[in-house]
């Protein structure tokens, strides 16, 4: 275990190494803006495909990397864009094609509920499951890339919709639009089940209009915070009324009990319906700043340049709002190019990551979502409506021991064996009840995940020090590593420097 004083000398390395990173990228923009235009014209390098896949997926080994290593950057991004899908690869749970579970079912007994509960249980496991091996093994990283971004986005949670099903349809919403057109998007979500179950629109009726969806549309979805009124949220409330969902979860519009008044949107006045207050949604100029801001910060730097923002987000919205070639305008963006080391990896980056780096698989996928729950990132179940905060909220004492548990664990046979995946100081008998079997699993489920540092060194030709490094670091290692090491025996230090952290 790690003493308090050890944690925050753990957790000062990180925050050193992170804002080391952002001061380089300060200090190199003059000479990247001299440089950049001849060195788009050449190959990547690996350190550049390294950078790409690592923002565009879920890390990367070395024979992914030396595919596009050789190409120049409009070459590596159009592949990566081309490549991209809108169906999940992973065949999907047994029980994804049953009807939506309803969250209280009439005329059930305590031990009917019980048993429906327990069910509810191992298919939200399996679902959580299903995605986690889909972001491992997906032919198109960039696709689960978006599809994690949108969910973060257009947030739903198991907790609240009770219905696994639901959310797997959900899922497959996100990533059949994950790169195509906002705007589709964005109506067809308004619609979701799971999203209507969510935020209450399935109880929007005339009289009796709910809020909710109207101000997370604009707040959360499209706007942004100040770019609309409480009484365009009221009248917006009005406008959805009569969505809801049908006997069986679909939706429906019901016409008798739709606000047919005139409502005053934005300063225009009309018989508006839902439809019509997203199409209105989508005409503010704000809706495309916001989405370009966001996308910014998920594939760029925590910090957004203005003059590079409002010139996309106006490029987004005279496409009629298409996601791929906005997405294309960012990753060739000399911003993104010089970015190394900025962005704080999130734990499925981590973990999801690693695995890809190293080509392994966990024997238990639910161990690794349990790992991930630990560090903060539990998929279908963000904390609240805004989603998870991201950036360098992944890191606290806590969750930085973990991280560095699971990296323990990864460099098992490159290492001094440590007590990976021990719980916090007092042990298993503080732990009740779920949060004690989940830690079982996660130990129990990773024992043995085990990295071969020697033959993963061999089959790619890893030879020195150095090589590794820059196949596995976005920059330089904070802790500087002895000339005499091998590839293989500089993995371990590697994968706990606190540059691995960031990318």
């Amino acid at each position: 275990m790690l003493t308090m004083d050890r944690r925050r000398r753990t957790a000062a390395d990180f925050g050193a190494a992170h804002k080391a990173g952002r001061r380089a990228v300060a200090a190199g923009w003059l000479l990247a803006a001299l440089i950049l235009p001849a060195l788009a014209q050449a190959g990547i390098g690996e350190a550049g495909a390294r950078h790409l896949l690592s923002r565009t997926g879920f890390g990367a080994n070395p024979a992914q990397i030396a595919v596009y290593a050789p190409l120049d950057r409009e070459a590596a991004v159009d592949r990566l864009l081309a490549g991209s899908r809108a169906v999940a690869a992973t065949p999907p749970p047994s029980w994804a094609g049953e009807p939506f579970e309803r969250p209280g079912q009439a005329n059930l007994s305590e031990d009917e509920k019980k048993a429906l509960q327990k069910l509810r249980a191992e298919h939200a496991v399996e679902l959580r499951g299903w995605w986690l091996n889909e972001m491992r093994y997906t032919p198109s990283p960039l696709s689960e890339k978006m599809t994690l971004f949108w969910h973060n986005h257009f947030v739903s949670a198991l907790d609240k919709v009770r219905s696994p099903q639901m959310m797997y349809q959900q899922n497959l919403l996100l990533r059949r639009y994950a790169l195509g057109n906002f705007g589709e998007m964005l109506h067809a979500v308004a619609r979701d089940p799971a999203m209507m179950r969510y935020l209450d629109t399935a109880n929007n009726r005339k009289g009796q209009p709910n809020e909710n969806f109207a101000r997370e549309v604009m707040e959360l979805f499209t706007l942004g915070e100040g770019h609309y009124s409480e009484q365009d949220i009221r009248e917006a409330a009005r406008a959805f009324t009569g969505w809801g969902l049908d006997r069986d979860d679909h939706f429906v519009n019901r016409p008798k009990l739709h606000d047919d008044g005139d409502k005053l949107i934005f300063g225009q006045r009309g018989n508006f319906d839902g439809d019509a207050v997203l199409d209105l949604l989508l005409q503010q100029p704000a809706t495309a700043e916001f989405i370009t801001a966001k996308l910014w910060k998920a594939f760029v730097s925590p910090k957004p340049d203005p003059a590079t923002v409002k010139r996309l987000a106006r490029n987004f919205r005279n496409s009629r709002y298409e996601i791929k070639p906005l997405l294309r305008a960012l990753l060739l963006s000399p911003q993104f190019w010089s970015s190394q080391g900025q962005l704080v990896k999130s734990p499925l980056e981590l973990t999801i990551g690693t695995l890809v780096t190293f080509d392994l698989s966990p024997p238990d996928w639910r161990a690794l979502a349990g790992l991930n729950r630990q560090l903060g990132q539990d998929v279908f179940a963000p904390p609240n409506v805004k989603g998870w905060p991201g950036g360098e909220a992944w890191i606290n004492s806590a969750t930085l021991l973990s991280r560095k548990q699971f990296l323990d664990r990864i460099a098992h046979d490159a290492a001094p064996a440590r007590n990976a995946f021990a719980l916090p100081d007092g042990g298993m008998d503080e732990m009740k009840g779920r949060e004690a079997r989940i830690n079982r699993l996660v130990a129990a489920g990773l024992r043995s995940l085990k990295l071969q540092p020697d033959e993963w060194s061999a089959i790619y030709q890893v030879r020195s020090a150095q090589d590794s490094a820059k196949l596995l670091l976005a920059l330089p290692p904070a802790n500087p590593l002895p000339e005499s090491l091998s590839g293989a025996q500089a993995i371990a230090p590697l994968l706990l420097d606190p540059v691995y952290q960031v990318h």
